[in-house]
């Protein structure tokens, strides 16, 4: 039980960072103090008495992690920050301002931010990847604390995450929903029944604690039963009031992003008890221990698959992965109930202890992703191309996290065949390569699969990886090596009239029509560009001056956006590309365009126009014809 000191010094607090939340968004003259002040009791308390952290080692793996998952209230977290002492005023009344670390919604800019949130619905998706690695994998005693707002609570990826949290027994996640009733235009959908919300979270296996959180000693015991509970994960909900301790901020609607006047402002710190400079000593880990042991480093082995063979890349995938898992006790493996067709199931019967079934709920299998590799995991999802689409928001908010993740697509464009549409990627690369700092790889061989998945460990940002579900032939030695941001010039002469561009499965294509030219006297180049992002500028360069700029791009793709795009940016001037100084371009895009069905591979990519047929008469419009033929 909490002493009348106590509850005296998380008023105080709870109070200090109300005001701050003001100040700060006052002169920012734009933000959410409302939001921010509504769980202010429930971070006074955690801050005071339950989360254990040392500001100043932030990689310390004992470390509990805090996840503002209503990220728009980060104006507390930052007074937040300011009371524990590692922000001073100044920087606090930097919110918002251009260069300023203290952004409109946190970022790992801040050392003590380990992921990026504001698009609601992912920081308890993300706290159950944290917790994972707490769990299973570092085996340590820390808490990984996530703050929901009650209106992100309508997004699936939240139950995603309970039904998650709950499989796993995840009983060191504590979920904490701020439940103020009013959304940006109204109340929100279940308002103050926070006992709907508690049938919601038990049914799904968590504990539920109802309390007022505003209530500090509700807030003290609620706590203490979190951190106790060992067999389920825990969360709390908490009704408050949105602009709690202001009478004319108090549960009112139409305030949900808005920022104080300069006077209004006055009169809301005064009711509020003034400004306040409370520094407090936020507790450090009590256990000092490393994370656990979950291998030894072996010298990495990959596989090597003879020319004489065909072997689909995904094939080579779930090979070069288990090597991979064999030299980098970090690297584990998520994937969304299809490992079967990745092959991710081999890692999984290798490595059962680093291997986490996320079964179908993509979202929460790229955000248990980034939550792995705050803990400095090496973390590769995979699942059919076209369900990335599903978690293409959560994709996009890692990059905004900074966060170095593995993702691998298989069963790509209209070569799976008789699945049909539904199952065909067909945006996946125009998708993969607007995220920013990406790479994006789809490699034609087993070989060059698994040279590409041993890079893709090291490789920081998020990393794409295209597979195709056919066997296809292995063209490479297992001895050639395949640098990202490079190509493979597969065929060529001194005398190439052309030079057809292709990936994955459509190089298998493009040698047929090398082939097939040839005999008819038209000679072409054939480049392998494997590495659709960083695209391989000098090759294609080359190329375009050694045929006079007839160049032929081909992709299982839809036409925008995909590997065509890629080659087109490599010519246009940028300040990252060199200026090409060749012949005009004579450039012929073979994409998928119209809507596929069902049917062979042979029959679709010839349906498509981006089979050998199709090259063939794409080179030939292009080129002269040679006398006689």
């Amino acid at each position: 039980m909490a002493t009348q000191e106590q509850l005296h010094q998380w008023y105080e607090l709870a109070q200090q960072l109300r005001v701050d939340s003001i100040r700060a968004t006052t002169v920012a003259g734009s933000g959410h103090p409302t939001s921010s002040m509504s769980p202010a009791d429930l971070m006074a308390v955690l801050l005071s008495k339950y989360f254990r952290y040392d500001f100043q080692n932030p990689d310390n793996p004992n470390n509990d992690r805090l996840i503002f998952s209503k990220g728009h209230a980060a104006p507390l977290l930052y007074s937040m920050y300011k009371a524990a002492g590692v922000i001073n005023d100044e920087e606090l009344r930097s919110l918002r301002r251009f260069g300023s670390r203290l952004e409109g919604h946190p970022t790992p800019i801040l050392p003590w931010v380990d992921v990026a949130t504001g698009s609601l619905g992912q920081g308890l998706p993300i706290g159950v990847g944290i917790a994972l690695a707490g769990k299973y994998l570092d085996q340590l005693p820390y808490h990984t604390w996530v703050l929901l707002g009650d209106s992100e609570t309508a997004e699936g990826s939240v139950w995603e995450a309970f039904d998650h949290a709950a499989h796993y027994t995840l009983d060191n996640l504590i979920a904490i929903i701020d439940v103020n009733r009013l959304g940006q235009r109204g109340q929100t959908e279940l308002g103050w029944n926070t006992k709907a919300y508690a049938k919601r979270a038990t049914a799904f296996g968590w504990q539920a604690i109802e309390i007022d959180g505003h209530d500090l000693t509700d807030i003290d015991q609620a706590y203490s039963a979190a951190v106790t509970v060992n067999d389920r994960p825990t969360v709390i909900i908490a009704r408050t009031k949105k602009g709690q301790g202001v009478a004319s901020l108090e549960d009112l609607g139409g305030w949900h992003g808005k920022a104080l006047e300069s006077e209004d402002a006055k009169r809301a710190i005064s009711e509020l008890g003034g400004e306040r400079q409370i520094i407090i000593s936020v507790d450090t880990p009590d256990d000092q221990a490393q994370p656990a042991s979950i291998g030894n480093a072996q010298p990495l082995q990959l596989p090597k698959y003879d020319k004489s063979k065909k072997v689909a890349t995904r094939r080579a995938y779930g090979d070069a992965l288990v090597a991979l898992g064999a030299a980098q006790p970090n690297v584990i493996a998520l994937d969304a109930e299809v490992s079967n067709s990745t092959y991710a199931e081999d890692f999984a019967e290798t490595y059962p202890e680093r291997y986490f079934e996320m079964y179908i709920a993509e979202q929460q299998m790229v955000a248990a992703a980034v939550g792995l590799q705050v803990r400095e995991y090496k973390p590769f999802a995979s699942t059919f191309a076209a369900f990335f689409t599903r978690a293409y928001d959560f994709v996009r908010m890692a990059a905004v996290s900074r966060a170095n993740i593995k993702l691998v697509g298989s069963h790509a464009g209209v070569s799976i065949g008789q699945d049909g549409a539904s199952q065909m990627a067909l945006e996946d690369l125009a998708a993969f390569r607007a995220v920013w700092s990406s790479t994006v790889l789809y490699p034609c061989d087993a070989n060059q699969t698994a040279k590409l998945v041993a890079q893709m460990s090291d490789r920081n940002g998020i990393v794409y990886l295209r597979t195709t579900r056919e066997k296809t032939p292995v063209i490479y030695e297992h001895g050639e090596e395949f640098p990202i941001g490079g190509s493979k010039i597969v065929r060529s002469s001194d005398q190439d009239q052309a030079a057809v561009i292709g990936a994955g499965i459509t190089v298998h294509e493009a040698i047929k029509a090398y082939d097939r030219l040839k005999d008819e006297g038209i000679t072409v180049r054939v480049i392998d560009a494997y590495s659709v992002k960083p695209i391989d500028v000098q090759t294609l360069h080359q190329a375009a001056r050694d045929t006079e700029g007839n160049l032929v791009v081909v992709e299982d793709h839809w036409i925008e956006g995909g590997l065509g795009a890629a080659v087109l940016d490599a010519f246009a001037g940028t300040s990252n590309t060199p200026i090409y100084d060749g012949p005009q371009l004579q450039l012929i895009k073979l994409a998928v365009r119209d809507m596929p069905g069902s049917g062979t591979p042979e029959e679709l990519l010839h349906a498509a126009k981006i089979d050998a047929d199709a090259i063939v008469e794409a080179v030939k419009s292009q080129v002269r014809q040679p006398v006689g033929v």
